[in-house]
C-alpha cells in the first residue's frame, strides 16, 4: 500500500512539472510573439513618419514640427550668406544690402547710417552738405539702395516746442525728407552727449546696419572711400573707428572747453584715449550696448569723449584711422573740416 501510494505522489509531481514547463513555454512564445509585433510596428511607423517628412505632411508632433521648420530656415539664411560672401568678395566692396522677409515685412541690413549732428540756425550748413556729399531725393534713396548706407541730419526740438524753430525744420524736413527728428530732446549747447546718445539708440532701432557714425555738419566725408574702408572691417563685431587723441582736462568754467567732472580723471588731468568728435564709427553690437544701457549710461561736457567713456570697460578693437582727422586733410583723407 505505501509503494503504491508513493507511485502515485510520484506521478503527480512529474505532471505538475510538465504543465509548469508547458504554461512557462506557452508564456515565453507570446511574450516573443509581442515583442516582435511592437518592434515590427515601430519600425514600420518610423518608416511611415520618414516617408510622410520626405513629402513635406505634418505626421508629426508639433514639437518635431518646430524643430525641423527652425532647422530648414536656418539652412536657408546660411545659404543666403554664403551666396552674399561670394558676391562680395567678387565685387571687392558691400553695393547692396541683403533683404530679409519676416512675413510681410523686409529687414534691411545696411552697411552704415550716418547721422550728421546739426542745429537751429545751421540750414546754409546743410545745404552745402546736400550738394557736396550727402545727396537728396532719388539720389538719396540709390545711395541706400545700391551702397546700403542712410544718411540723415540729426537734430531735437526746441526748448518752447511748436515754435518757429521747430515749425522751420518741419517745413525743410517735408521738402527733403532727411531728418531724424529727436523729440523727447531738447536743442541746448551743453546737451550734445545726450543728443549723439539719441542717436545712436534711435539709429539701431530703426535700421539694421553694420556701422553707425556720427558726423558733424561742418565736416565733408567721401561717402565711397568710407564705404570701402568699412568693408574692411566687416569681420570685427566690436569696433571703435576714429582719429584717436587724448587731452587736457580743463577745470576752470572760464576755459573754452570747461568739465564740470574734471576732477575724475585723475590728478594728471588727462582725458583717455578717444576718437575725435568730427566723424567716428561703432559698430552694430556697440551701438546696441548704448541703446540697451542708454538710462543709465553717463555724458560728460563733450559728445566725443562721452562716448569713449562708454567704450573703456569693453573689450573693442580701437581703430586709430588717420583718414579720420578731419582737420589735417591729407590725399587719401575719407572727410575734410570745412
Amino acid at each position: 500500500m505505501q509503494s503504491r501510494g508513493s507511485s502515485n505522489g510520484l506521478s503527480g509531481l512529474v505532471l505538475r512539472s510538465r504543465l509548469s514547463a508547458l504554461m512557462i513555454s506557452m508564456f515565453a512564445t507570446i511574450a516573443t510573439v509581442y515583442v516582435a509585433g511592437r518592434l515590427w510596428q515601430d519600425a514600420e511607423n518610423r518608416v511611415y513618419l520618414i516617408q510622410q517628412l520626405d513629402r513635406g505632411q505634418s505626421a508629426i508632433s508639433v514639437d518635431d514640427t518646430l524643430k525641423i521648420a527652425n532647422c530648414k530656415e536656418q539652412q536657408k539664411k546660411l545659404y543666403a550668406l554664403e551666396m552674399e560672401l561670394a558676391a562680395a568678395r567678387q565685387e571687392g566692396f558691400v553695393s547692396r544690402y541683403v533683404s530679409k522677409r519676416n512675413g510681410t515685412h523686409s529687414k534691411r541690413r545696411l552697411l552704415a547710417v550716418i547721422g550728421i549732428v546739426t542745429r537751429f540756425g545751421r540750414k546754409n550748413n546743410r545745404d552745402a552738405i546736400r550738394r557736396a556729399w550727402m545727396r537728396t531725393g532719388a539720389a538719396l534713396k540709390k545711395l541706400e539702395d545700391e551702397k546700403g548706407i542712410v544718411v540723415r541730419f540729426i537734430i531735437g526740438r526746441s526748448a518752447n516746442q511748436g515754435d518757429s524753430l521747430d515749425r522751420d525744420i518741419d517745413n525743410e524736413n517735408r521738402q527733403t525728407n532727411d531728418f531724424i527728428i529727436l523729440d523727447n530732446h531738447v536743442e541746448a549747447p551743453d546737451e550734445l552727449p545726450k543728443k549723439a546718445k539719441l542717436f545712436f539708440a534711435h539709429a539701431v532701432d530703426t535700421w539694421e546696419a553694420e556701422f553707425y557714425a556720427k558726423v558733424d555738419d561742418d565736416v565733408y566725408v567721401n561717402i565711397d572711400a568710407l564705404g570701402a574702408m568699412l568693408f574692411t572691417y566687416l569681420d570685427k563685431p566690436r569696433v571703435y573707428i576714429g582719429c584717436m587723441k587724448s587731452g587736457e582736462v580743463f577745470s576752470e568754467p572760464s576755459q573754452k572747453r570747461y568739465e564740470p567732472d574734471w576732477w575724475k580723471f585723475g590728478d594728471r588731468k588727462s582725458y583717455f584715449r578717444h576718437a575725435s568728435g568730427e566723424i567716428y564709427v561703432i559698430s552694430r553690437a556697440l551701438a546696441q550696448f548704448i541703446s540697451i544701457n542708454r538710462s543709465i549710461l553717463r555724458t560728460y561736457a563733450h559728445d566725443d569723449i562721452t562716448v569713449g567713456s562708454w567704450f573703456i570697460a569693453l573689450d573693442i578693437k580701437y581703430v586709430d584711422e588717420g583718414k579720420f582727422c578731419c582737420s589735417s586733410w591729407s590725399p587719401g583723407s575719407i572727410c575734410a573740416a570745412a
